[in-house]
C-alpha cells in the first residue's frame, strides 16, 4: 500500500493510500460524454496527481482553503489557469465550465457532502457522472432503495436523475488523521430523464413532508394536503421508505 504524506496544517482527513486515490479516479466510467473534470476540495492533490495523467479531459480543482491552492499550484503548474480558489456550493460553475459537459469527483468534505451533490443537480444536464468519497452512513443513504431503513430525502432527489452505485468501503486508516468514521466511494451516473413528469417544486415539498414523520403513514404525514375525494386510495396506507421515485412522482400528481 502507497502512502503520502499529508500537510497536517490544512486541517482536513487526507487520503494517503495512492492505490485507492487510482482507483477512485479510475471510477470516472464515461469518459466520452465530457472534456472537462471538476475537483472539489483536492487537498493535498492525492486524487489530482491521477487526474492530470488523463489525456482525454482537462482538470479543474476548486478549494475554498487558500493553502491548498497555493500547494497546488506550486506542485502541478500543468494546472495553472484551473485551480480556482472559491466555495463550490457558492460559484457559478459555467464561470469554469463555460456550459460544456463535466464531471464531478472528490474527496468531499464530510459536513458539505450531501450539499455538493444537490448543488450537482442544479446542473445535472451538464454532469452526466459524478464520483466522490463520503461518510459511509451518508454514502448508504444515497444508494439505499426503496424499502430500506435508510432511503430517505436524499435518496429520491437524486435518484429521480442520477442511478447511483456504492463501489467500495474505506477504512479509517488510509487518512491522516484517521476519521471516527468508515467512509465509502458511490458514483452517480445521470439517467434519460430530462425533467419529473409532475411539478418538479411540488415534488420535492411531498417528499420531505413524507419523510420529515417516516415513521407515520402518508395518510398521517400528508394529511394537510390530501383532501377526502382521494384519501381512501391504498398509496396512503403505505410508510415513505416504501415508495419508490416513480410512486412519489405519481402521488404529486395525485395531490394536484
Amino acid at each position: 500500500m502507497q502512502k503520502v504524506k499529508a500537510k497536517k496544517h490544512l486541517g482536513q482527513h487526507f487520503l494517503t493510500d495512492l492505490e485507492i486515490a487510482k482507483k477512485i479516479v479510475d471510477a470516472l466510467s464515461l469518459k466520452d460524454q465530457y472534456k472537462k473534470v471538476v475537483e472539489v476540495g483536492p487537498g493535498m492533490g492525492v486524487l489530482t496527481q491521477y487526474l492530470i495523467e488523463q489525456k482525454n479531459y482537462q482538470t479543474y480543482a476548486v478549494d475554498v482553503d487558500r493553502e491548498s491552492i497555493g500547494f497546488l499550484a506550486e506542485k502541478y503548474p500543468v494546472l495553472k489557469g484551473n485551480i480556482i480558489y472559491g466555495d463550490f456550493l457558492k460559484m457559478d460553475l459555467n464561470d469554469i465550465i463555460e456550459k460544456e459537459p463535466f464531471a464531478v469527483i472528490g474527496n468531499f468534505p464530510y459536513n458539505i457532502s450531501s450539499q455538493i451533490l444537490f448543488k450537482v443537480l442544479d446542473y445535472k444536464e451538464q454532469i452526466p457522472e459524478v464520483v466522490g468519497m463520503f461518510q459511509k452512513e451518508v454514502a448508504e443513504r444515497i444508494a439505499a432503495g426503496p424499502g430500506s431503513k435508510t432511503y430517505g430525502i436524499t435518496s429520491v432527489l437524486l435518484q429521480a436523475f442520477y442511478d447511483i452505485e456504492y463501489l467500495f468501503t474505506v477504512n479509517e486508516d488510509v487518512f491522516d488523521p484517521p476519521p471516527k468514521v468508515k467512509s465509502a466511494v458511490i458514483r452517480l451516473t445521470r439517467n434519460k430523464k430530462t425533467k419529473l413528469d409532475c411539478d418538479e417544486k411540488r415534488f420535492k415539498t411531498i417528499v420531505k413532508m413524507a419523510f420529515n414523520q417516516r415513521r407515520k403513514t402518508m395518510r398521517n404525514s400528508l394529511k394537510s394536503v390530501i383532501n377526502d375525494d382521494i384519501k381512501s386510495n391504498e398509496i396512503f396506507s403505505l410508510r415513505p421508505e416504501q415508495l419508490s421515485v416513480e410512486q412519489f412522482v405519481g402521488l404529486t400528481n395525485l395531490l394536484g
